[in-house]
């Protein structure tokens, strides 16, 4: 592991909503019961490993990590529930971005606060230990659910790269490409924190 580049090195990051631990194959048997809420593998335009999968995607990501392009999260509830993953993904240290992405949440835990607390520790790890320049957040152009997630965390669209990627089923997807800078970063986390603050609707 990579662990003298500070972009991989492992971290665990905590608020009252949610915390994320350093992805290990330890964590399977949890992410496969998690992923199983909801059949979310089943979801045509983004990529959920299926349980039977999961140490597959597992060994994957810690591959990457291995390599200096990721550094992947398993995410806990509150209650300290497996609910998801999430990485810091296509890692620029000498440029100093990286992405936020490869995410996905348990449906129970879809629209709550977690989602909201995870972007605020990544976004606040990437740019006030990081230094980041710039956050990117990419997804498909018809998952109108995640960018609608991505729009309200205060993220700009730079641009859509037409058939950039192929979908597991053969089609060719459009990607939205967001990204916050450290000149917005304030701002944007006033606005996080601001929605973690407001009272909830039941």
């Amino acid at each position: 592991m990579t662990a003298s580049n500070p972009f991989t090195a492992p971290v665990t990051l905590t608020g009252p909503h949610a915390r994320l631990e350093p992805l290990s194959p330890a964590h399977r048997e949890a992410l496969a019961e998690a992923a199983d809420d909801g059949a979310l593998w089943k979801l045509w335009y983004t990529s959920v490993p299926a349980p039977e999968r999961m140490a597959a995607e597992i060994e994957r990501r810690l591959g990457l990590r291995d390599a200096g392009s990721m550094n992947p999260f398993a995410v806990f509830d509150a209650q300290g529930r497996a609910a998801g993953m999430t990485t810091y993904m296509h890692i620029d240290a000498a440029n100093r971005r990286v992405e936020i992405g490869s995410t996905w949440t348990r449906a129970s835990c879809q629209r709550s606060a977690l989602n909201t607390q995870c972007k605020l520790l990544l976004l606040q790890h990437a740019f006030e230990t990081l230094d980041c320049i710039a956050v990117e957040f990419r997804t498909h152009r018809l998952n109108t659910q995640s960018r609608r997630a991505i729009e309200r965390l205060g993220a700009q669209l730079d641009g859509i790269l037409r058939s950039h990627l192929r979908m597991p089923d053969g089609t060719l997807r459009d990607t939205c490409v967001y990204s916050i800078t450290a000149a917005e970063w304030p701002t944007v986390r006033n606005h996080l924190q601001w929605q973690l603050d407001k009272p909830r609707s039941a």
